[in-house]
């Protein structure tokens, strides 16, 4: 019953992260990825206003032997609209969204792409809230909220996720890109959580992964509006669509 794909396409979404992308990039080149799986850099400039282009460019001309491609907006559009960009972009069999900052592990792409190796899952979700990885001690309320809106989320989907706002969602391209999406900034987590959630006969996993949270003077960008249009988003995309 094992599945085997030669391909990971990387989604890596900026704004802004021009004094410490080149660490993730580090770090996800340096993963090696079990069964010689490939590995499709899709990056994803979101007119950033800082050093973000320069640093980019300059490492994908320094690392000629990496599958990187690069893409920008010309006009700030949101982290969702980036994410659609790279969805739509994507060539490897499945995806993996993977933030620019250094809250989430690379090493763990391993950990995800294990039922889906093992042909159980279709969609892989890396929750913070589940196992026994390390986690960043930070803010006690947005573990509350996190879990709040996963809740709100599995009332309506009826699926039992600990974590629906997870960054990484490992999903088979061909499925994710026939979903049309329209959240352009952070009700993408939801949007897609209850569509993929209404797909017939979908097989979604969850494993556990490790979170190194950043504070908002370490460049954390996410916010109580953010929660708000979470909330608006669940209710609309799982009772109005």
């Amino acid at each position: 019953m094992s599945q085997q794909f030669s391909k990971l396409s990387i989604i890596i979404p900026a704004y802004n992260e021009g004094r410490t992308i080149h660490m993730i990039l580090d770090r996800v080149s340096e993963v090696t990825l079990v069964n010689d799986i490939q590995k499709e850099f899709i990056l994803v400039n979101d007119c950033s206003t800082d050093d973000t282009e320069a640093v980019l460019l300059e490492y994908i001309r320094n690392h000629p032997q990496l599958n990187m491609q690069y893409f920008k907006h010309e006009v700030n559009k949101g982290k969702g609209a980036a994410i659609h960009t790279g969805i739509a972009k994507a060539t490897g069999e499945y995806l993996i969204i993977q933030d620019a900052d250094l809250e989430y592990d690379p090493e763990e792409f391993n950990v995800l792409l294990k039922p889906v190796l093992r042909g159980f899952a279709d969609v892989v979700y890396g929750s913070r809230f589940l196992g026994g990885s390390s986690h960043r001690i930070l803010f006690f309320w947005h573990s509350i909220g996190n879990k709040f809106l996963t809740t709100l989320s599995n009332v309506f989907t009826n699926l039992n996720l600990t974590d629906m706002e997870t960054c990484y969602k490992l999903c088979k391209t061909s499925i994710i890109q026939q979903i049309p999406l329209k959240e352009k900034r952070f009700g993408f987590e939801p949007e897609i959580t209850a569509k993929i959630a209404r797909i017939p006969d979908i097989r979604i996993y969850e494993v556990g992964i490790s979170y190194y949270g950043r504070t908002y003077k370490e460049g954390k960008k996410i916010n109580w509006k953010d929660g708000f249009r979470a909330i608006y988003c669940i209710l609309k995309y799982n009772l109005f669509s």
